[in-house]
């Protein structure tokens, strides 16, 4: 790259370090990147550390030594967070959103792809201080979930079928019951897909009793794999028993009015006093 001016190259390096999140980068690698000094370099992380702590987009830590470098953790004030979700749950309060059913219609929330970065930011805040591997999901809502978590994590992300799927090899399956529902239902995963003893991540878009969070974690136990975190986007308080209490919630679906149209959703656990 030729050698830029110092402020196209704080841009520049604001961008790199961006895109590549919970990655170790040594100083050499902006060194010979930029044709410029480590203690040039090391001023203008400087610069960029204060005002990413300044402006609530994340920390940059810096390890020293011959192996060291920066690494850049996003995260999100939880008042920030808390303000995001509140107008979701406004959003969501709409009486057309009431389905057959007593379930809401979010497929359009869902769609959106600053919805999903601010959910899976979010998420990645809650998490990061964790040591995690792997992100995982059910298909088909959580999927969307999952990538914009991963994505800040920088963590691969492990699809959990309804059905196994001959182009992905041999599968692990399991039977579990729906929470909600009281059905017996199948999931599977590939045996590629999940490495032995991976701390994994769950991140589900909705949840009510817990049925299928409960069968994903029996599903690790296939893989003698541990639960790092769960995290959901809504969960329902409507329920008699909660197969699954150690968990992050973003909202909560406190009351549904099928005949009147009347819903009430609040901020999840995430935003309870500690």
């Amino acid at each position: 790259m030729k050698k830029l001016k110092r402020s196209a190259r704080l841009v520049e390096m604001t961008q790199y370090l961006l895109f590549r999140p919970h990655t170790l980068i040594p100083l050499t690698t902006f060194a010979e990147r930029y044709s410029s000094a480590k203690s040039s370099i090391s001023e203008d992380l400087a610069i960029i550390k204060e005002v990413f702590e300044d402006e609530g987009l994340g920390e940059l830590h810096t390890l020293a030594g011959a192996a060291g470098g920066v690494k850049f953790i996003p995260k999100v004030a939880k008042e920030a967070s808390l303000s995001f979700v509140q107008d979701l749950c406004n959003q969501l309060e709409q009486p057309e959103r009431v389905l057959p059913g007593g379930f809401l219609y979010m497929a359009d929330i869902m769609g959106r792809p600053q919805v999903l970065n601010e959910i899976g930011k979010t998420f990645a805040t809650a998490f990061a201080g964790r040591e995690l591997d792997v992100v995982m999901t059910v298909e088909t809502k959580g999927i969307p979930l999952a990538y914009a978590t991963a994505s800040f994590m920088n963590l691969p992300v492990v699809t959990v079928r309804r059905d196994s799927n001959a182009t992905e090899g041999s599968a692990v399956s399991i039977n579990y019951v729906s929470g909600s529902s009281k059905r017996i239902q199948t999931m599977s995963l590939a045996r590629r897909t999940l490495q032995e003893g991976a701390r994994v991540l769950i991140i589900d878009d909705f949840k009510r009793a817990g049925g299928t969070i409960q069968g994903m974690v029996d599903l690790l136990g296939e893989f003698k794999a541990t639960v790092g975190g769960v995290g959901v986007f809504i969960e329902s308080n409507e329920v008699e028993e909660e197969l699954v209490k150690d968990y992050i919630s973003l909202a909560k679906l406190t009351g549904v009015d099928s005949k009147t149209k009347q819903v009430t959703v609040v901020p999840g656990n995430y935003f309870d006093s500690e």
